[in-house]
């Protein structure tokens, strides 16, 4: 997967996680300009079966 940051806040992908590094600082959106979702589970079934594998801790 191609990770791109464009520096800017990606109005398309909402972000409340502030310790991503990709993480806006002025307001609760993603820099990147896609992020790949994942899943930990083999039959994932609710939302906290998911994960947002494009994640980098600050």
């Amino acid at each position: 997967m191609d990770i791109s940051c464009n520096c800017g806040e990606n109005r398309n992908i909402e972000c409340t996680v502030h310790q991503c590094a990709y993480h806006s600082d002025k307001e609760n959106y993603c820099t990147l300009s896609k992020i790949l979702v994942g899943t930990h589970e083999a039959d994932p079934q609710v939302k906290q079966c998911t994960d947002c594998m494009s994640f980098e801790r600050k």
